[in-house]
């Protein structure tokens, strides 16, 4: 099966339309390209759930701090259209930016709360720029599903609430975070690293799946989340950004582990940023029954 690839918006409410009319379901896989095993596993679920699908394809400058980030980010059209059609997507859609964005935008899709903190300060701006081409490819593609990846768990986060709050009809669905046999979780960023620092870097989620496992034995959170900060530092990451426990639901900071909870983390190795995160289990009924006592 060929994937077709569109680049104009009328174009794809053309298309969109007449599948509307054949009354058939359409789902749509937002992404930036540099297609892996991650972004394939959403087009999977898709074709599970619905008749149609659409991946979008945009580098999105608005999302991006830094220019050299930006430049820097790869590009793959070719190689990421063959394997969408592989995996049976119905449509690439890759607009260009001046589509996207034309000469006057002047319009920007803020959300609050969810926004803030974790990559919300490091990355000031990032996440009005996800909330904003999201609205605009969900609006322009009318799917009924969209596909995300729970790795992006603040990114994840961020499109429910908007898609909550501006009333747009789509169910929004979450994907696992997909892994590399060692543990890493897979990212188009991934290939920026060198054979040493790719050799270090499963060490991230080691480090993670230990604490996680020591929080839900119900051991002190703000002790275990300073030890895992020194343990990735010592593991040869320049920086750690954050590494939080926050809640599930709804990201808020929480201070004992009496809610489904996500530990989430973003650090530095070498000159690439890395993000990942792990639900933390709550401690068995004995374990918090030992802890208050």
């Amino acid at each position: 099966m060929s994937t077709a690839i569109v680049r104009i918006v009328s174009e794809l409410r053309s298309i969109v339309a007449a599948w509307r009319r054949e009354g058939l379901k359409i789902a749509v896989v937002p992404t930036m390209g540099a297609l892996h095993e991650g972004h394939l596993s959403l087009v999977r679920a898709a074709l599970a759930k619905a008749d149609r699908v659409i991946v979008t394809l945009f580098v999105n400058p608005r999302q991006f701090n830094n220019a050299d980030d930006l430049a820097a980010y790869p590009r793959t059209e070719h190689d990421d259209a063959a394997k969408l059609a592989s995996a049976g997507a119905h449509i690439l859609y890759a607009p260009d930016a001046a589509d996207i964005y034309p000469q006057g935008f002047g319009t920007t899709v803020a959300v609050g709360g969810v926004s803030e903190g974790l990559c919300g300060t490091f990355r000031p701006g990032h996440f009005d720029g996800v909330a904003t081409v999201v609205t605009k490819l969900l609006l322009q593609t009318g799917a009924d599903l969209a596909f995300f990846g729970e790795k992006d768990f603040q990114q994840l986060h961020v499109v429910r609430q908007l898609v909550r709050d501006l009333d747009i009809p789509i169910e929004i669905i979450a994907g696992p975070t997909v892994r590399e046999a060692d543990g890493l979780a897979m990212s188009s960023r991934n290939a920026r690293l060198s054979l040493a620092e790719r050799n270090r870097a499963p060490r991230l989620a080691e480090i993670l799946v230990q604490t996680a496992e020591r929080l839900s034995s119900g051991q002190l959170i703000k002790r275990v989340l300073s030890e895992a900060q020194e343990a990735i530092l010592a593991a040869g990451f320049s920086k750690v950004e954050y590494l939080e426990l926050r809640a599930d639901s709804d990201l808020a900071s929480i201070v004992r582990l009496d809610r489904p909870a996500r530990l989430l983390v973003a650090a530095w190795l070498g000159q690439t940023r890395l993000i990942d995160n792990l639900q933390v289990a709550l401690p068995r009924p004995e374990v918090v029954h030992q802890a208050a006592a």
